[in-house]
């Protein structure tokens, strides 16, 4: 009988899933990416901070790693004499963004097609807009 072996069909490295770039899969940083691409004029910090559930010296951080990996852009300002960050993807942030989340739909997809078969379920379908 012999081990189960791979479909003949299968291409070499089809769930290698090379886009899933490790800067953007981390939880904090996703989460910020994934509030910012909804919110293309930017988030303050306090409201990134609430949508994130993140704690200032967190969001802080995560920011600091995306803005030098160029994917998001902060400015600070004052306003009623209070400093206010505005943070805001870039363009390129949002193409990559976009080119991660494409890759995710892949995985998505694979994952429905391998179990349809097991467990009655097909491929998952969402868009971004």
């Amino acid at each position: 009988m012999g081990l189960p072996r791979k479909p003949t069909n299968t291409p070499p490295g089809q769930f290698a899933y090379e886009g899933l770039d490790r800067l953007m899969h981390e939880r904090s940083r996703l989460s910020i990416l994934s509030s910012l691409m909804g919110h293309p004029q930017g988030l303050v910090f306090n409201d990134l901070k609430e949508l994130c559930s993140l704690t200032d010296g967190n969001l802080s951080r995560q920011i600091q790693i995306l803005q030098e990996a160029g994917l998001v852009e902060v400015w600070k300002s004052m306003k009623k004499g209070r400093p206010q960050t505005l943070c805001r993807m870039t363009d390129s942030g949002r193409e990559r963004f976009a080119q991660y989340i494409e890759q995710l739909e892949q995985v998505i997809a694979n994952a429905g097609k391998k179990s349809a078969g097991s467990k009655g379920i097909g491929p998952v379908n969402f868009s971004l807009g």
